[in-house]
């Protein structure tokens, strides 16, 4: 192998370890916090200031999912050899390097919209070097901690307006519960899980559906605009998970998982519907084909 080719062979492992796939459904978090703010109808918001906010989830969610990998690396050694790390395409030291990096430059990203995107920036941060270090081994920590996160991500969205992310904090809570159910489930995608865990992961799914059919509630959203949204939601996650009930075999949690996963991006495309209407909404949603064929690619999980 030359030269050229084993850098670039080297240069795939590090963007494995990143996962492509789930980084374009954090850009969907963006998106749908961008909407909730009302920062799409207030020409005062530099669209670049939207484009800092994409940058720090990536950076972020880069960043997180690479120490994950990190810390997870004697386990995939065991259960994932073929992951970058075991295998040897990747070094532990240079996934450190790429992690701080990443994380380092969302904060940074964020720092150039508001000292609130920075401090939204720099908790995500270390909630997620929290999970990955600690709180994934807990069974009721780790699902809430890893739903703070992406909660926390949909906030980091509204805070283009600072004043609005005080006013929509409740909207954490859908991502929470929605990632604690996915969580919930995906500690079965190696050796099975309980039956009564799958039930819980369903339940927490059936949960976030109710949440958003409550934000109707709010007189800013346009409930019919996302309907159509939320229903396509229904049908991908409840499906695979209701699935994951009747068999909770590893093949069908990694199922369930994956469209759980990719089925972020129609979660915030509903959001951005209700606030934003239905053309905003079909911008956010154009973001699955992209992130599903990234998947075809990617593990996503």
């Amino acid at each position: 192998m030359n030269t050229a080719t084993l850098t670039s062979y080297r240069l795939w492992a590090y963007l494995q370890l990143m996962r492509p796939a789930n980084i374009v459904t954090a850009w969907a978090d963006i998106l749908a916090g961008f909407a909730a703010s009302g920062s799409i109808f207030n020409n005062n918001v530099a669209i670049g200031s939207l484009a800092w906010l994409l940058l720090a989830t990536t950076g972020l969610y880069g960043g997180g999912v690479v120490f994950n990998d990190v810390f997870d690396a004697e386990l995939d050694a065991q259960e994932r050899p073929e992951r970058p790390i075991p295998s040897g395409r990747a070094t532990r030291k240079g996934a450190i390097l790429l992690g701080s990096l990443l994380l380092s430059l969302g904060v940074a990203a964020a720092a150039q919209v508001s000292w609130l995107s920075a401090s939204l920036a720099m908790g995500i941060a270390l909630v997620a070097l929290f999970y990955d270090a600690f709180g994934k081994h807990h069974s009721l920590l780790g699902p809430i901690n890893m739903g703070i996160c992406r909660g926390g991500n949909l906030l980091l969205g509204v805070s283009v307006l600072p004043a609005m992310t005080g006013e929509y904090w409740f909207l954490a809570l859908i991502p929470i519960v929605y990632i604690a159910g996915i969580t919930v489930l995906s500690r079965g995608e190696v050796h099975g899980a309980k039956l009564s865990t799958a039930v819980v992961a369903l339940l927490l799914i059936s949960t976030v559906i109710g949440g958003l059919l409550g934000l109707g509630l709010l007189q800013n959203y346009q409930v019919l605009a996302a309907l159509a949204f939320l229903i396509l939601f229904a049908i991908r996650v409840l499906l695979p998970f209701i699935k994951a009930v009747r068999e909770p075999s590893p093949e069908q949690i990694r199922i369930a998982v994956k469209a759980g996963i990719l089925s972020l991006i129609v979660l915030d495309a509903t959001v951005a519907a209700g606030f934003a209407g239905l053309p905003y909404g079909l911008i956010v949603l154009s973001l699955l084909p992209i992130s599903t064929a990234l998947a075809q690619m990617f593990a996503v999980t």
